[in-house]
């Protein structure tokens, strides 16, 4: 039988019974559109995630004070002072291939201004901690190693304390306190909204670390060293480096604990590539069952048919059809249905997301290899759950079909 022949019957006979067709199809559309849809949002975050930790700037280095065992327990980072200036200073010095560093003070403290207060981190950086972060200003200037050296009461701030404490504007040249202490505002940060760890790095005021330490917290430790390296392929090297430099001056023994942590993105991308990847599959799984009721559903439908239609088939067969014909307009029938299902479900998975990412200002990434993988999913459905039918009404014998009313 040729092939326009089967198709042409396959869909005359769905049209017989339009209303069973579509509640047939609706398996299969819920279990599509509900993987794309999943999918498509998993993928939007993957790629929000990747631009925030991209925004950490490029080919950085974190080094975290802590991590370290005394009395039989375990310190995590920042929890204790084990990195000093001179650490920094001396990565910067002894490390050919680090290119800026910007030893870190960060606290939590409040911030006023006129009547306007406004509770806020303060991060005590170094003048090159802009250029580190590919963080650009929205306005003023970034303040400067002298700055650093005098422990000046100068500030950059972000978006948000900027937006809270001057609601007028203008933020440039005016005097903020912070616990008291008055700071002049050098420079606003452009906006960079929030991180992959959901804070928002707009609420943050950036005065010389040695300001931080010395005038705001009286501190003689810092609690972190950004470093950057001078490109992707000494990264590895330099965090080996970095180690060693760092284990020497702080005399720390062979097979001891480090008292100190480092960090890359790659490792930031690892963590939050493991737990979006985890979630997803969670969800498509999910979304998979649709998929595979709708295919039980195909398949009762299918049986259905086969019975409604046994004096059809042996009609057929008393014509010259071939039992491979009766399994062939069968089966047709069954994939059409579950590829015009997996059609609409498309549509609907890529409608609802990109919905749901303007409803929710989230962003939606319709990939084509899961636009394929999924039509393709659910022409192998129909295949799979329309054989059994199929086959049954191959199988038939011609004299009984004739007599079956």
């Amino acid at each position: 039988m040729k092939i326009f022949a089967i198709l042409r019957v396959a869909v005359r006979a769905m049209r017989r019974n339009k209303m069973r067709t579509i509640l047939t199809m609706l398996g299969m559309i819920i279990g599509v559109g509900a993987v794309i849809a999943t999918v498509s949002l998993g993928d939007g975050a993957k790629s929000q995630v990747e631009a925030q930790i991209a925004s950490m700037g490029q080919n950085v280095i974190q080094v975290f004070a802590g991590s370290f065992t005394r009395g039989g327990v375990r310190s995590g980072w920042n929890n204790a002072g084990t990195l000093t200036v001179e650490d920094a200073l001396a990565i910067e010095r002894e490390i050919p291939d680090v290119t800026v560093i910007s030893p870190e003070y960060r606290n939590g403290t409040l911030v006023a201004a006129g009547n306007q207060n406004w509770s806020t981190t303060i991060m005590g950086e170094g003048p090159d901690y802009l250029d580190i972060r590919q963080w650009p200003l929205e306005e003023g200037a970034m303040f400067t190693p002298m700055d650093v050296r005098a422990a000046s009461k100068v500030a950059v701030v972000g978006k948000t304390v900027a937006d809270q404490l001057f609601p007028d504007g203008n933020v440039i040249g005016h005097v903020i306190r912070i616990k008291n202490v008055p700071f002049v505002v050098v420079g606003e940060l452009a906006p960079k909204g929030f991180s992959f760890m959901g804070s928002d790095q707009d609420d943050t005021v950036i005065v010389p670390y040695s300001s931080a330490m010395k005038r705001l917290f009286g501190a003689t430790n810092i609690r972190g060293i950004m470093v950057q390296a001078k490109d992707e392929k000494s990264m590895a090297e330099v965090q080996d480096e970095i180690t060693d430099l760092l284990r020497e001056r702080h005399k720390i023994a062979p097979g001891h604990d480090d008292d100190f942590m480092l960090r890359t993105q790659d490792d930031i991308r690892q963590i939050a590539d493991s737990a979006s990847a985890t979630m997803r599959i969670l969800l498509a799984g999910v979304a998979c069952v649709s998929l595979i009721v709708g295919g039980i559903g195909i398949m009762n439908i299918m049986l259905v048919s086969v019975t409604e239609r046994t004096r059809e088939i042996g009609i057929r067969m008393a014509v010259g059809a071939h039992g491979w014909d009766i399994l062939l307009q069968f089966l047709t029938e069954a994939v059409a249905l579950s590829l015009v299902g997996g059609f609409l479900g498309i549509l609907l998975g890529a409608g609802s997301s990109k919905l749901f990412a303007y409803w929710k200002d989230w962003p939606a990434l319709t990939s084509p290899f899961w636009v394929m993988g999924a039509f393709v999913f659910s022409a192998l459905v129909g295949i799979f759950f329309g054989f059994y039918p199929a086959w049954k009404a191959s199988k038939l014998d011609p004299i009984d079909a004739l007599r079956y009313e």
